[in-house]
């Protein structure tokens, strides 16, 4: 099921956290999705990251329908439109990148898909907003910081962020982000250590994840 803009916005803005995984068994994603479903995340990044990527991407669509409903999957590391093209012929309701393409985002635009680009300053934010992003992905933040979105968002308050790298489970780190401006942020490996994921320990992945979205309601 495809979902509007409007619909990817208000679940983002609404919980705070987008979790971003990868791995090529597809089950192991089913898995993944559903603990993170049921510890109350409603918007997941699949990352285009490997080869038939996008046919994982598309059993776990097929999945997510009747086990997970409501919940909403987009396709993260997009670079060009032909990608875009081929998740959102999967199921994805938006799509992210680690940079802001032009072909990405007018092919979004035309079938009402979100497109959420990564930017690294005040000008390739100002650009992906001319092109119609309504949600900008501030990347990579480990190395840009939290003083970056709370820089840009003085001259720009009407900008949205989705911060992605360096974001971490953790009180003080969330605090800091969701402080300087963030409106969501987008959560990798902290979610989903190694060990639990090789061990299939889905019960902590839903631990994690409901912990982490109580962090965002009491820091916000």
């Amino acid at each position: 099921m495809r979902y509007s803009k409007l619909d990817v916005l208000s679940l983002a803005f609404s919980t705070g956290i987008v979790p971003v995984f990868y791995h090529r068994d597809a089950e192991t994603v089913r898995r993944v999705v559903k603990a993170c479903y049921d510890g109350g995340i409603r918007v997941f990044e699949f990352t285009n990251r490997g080869y038939f990527a996008d046919e994982v991407f598309g059993e776990l669509s097929r999945y997510v329908l009747s086990a997970c409903p409501g919940m909403v999957l987009g396709a993260g590391s997009v670079v060009d439109a032909a990608t875009a093209a081929m998740y959102v012929q999967r199921g994805a309701s938006f799509v992210v990148g680690p940079l802001f393409s032009a072909d990405v985002a007018k092919f979004c635009h035309r079938r009402g898909v979100l497109y959420v680009p990564g930017c690294g300053s005040a000008t390739e934010v100002g650009e992906a907003q001319e092109s119609g992003c309504d949600l900008v992905k501030v990347f990579p933040g480990d190395v840009l910081g939290a003083g970056f979105v709370k820089s840009l968002k003085a001259p720009m308050p009407w900008s949205r962020f989705l911060v992605t790298g360096g974001v971490r489970p953790e009180e003080r780190n969330l605090r800091s982000w969701f402080g300087a401006g963030a409106d969501c942020v987008g959560i990798g490996s902290s979610l989903f250590p190694e060990s639990i994921i090789e061990s299939g320990d889905w019960g902590s992945v839903t631990e994690l994840c409901g912990r982490a979205l109580s962090i965002v309601a009491d820091v916000r």
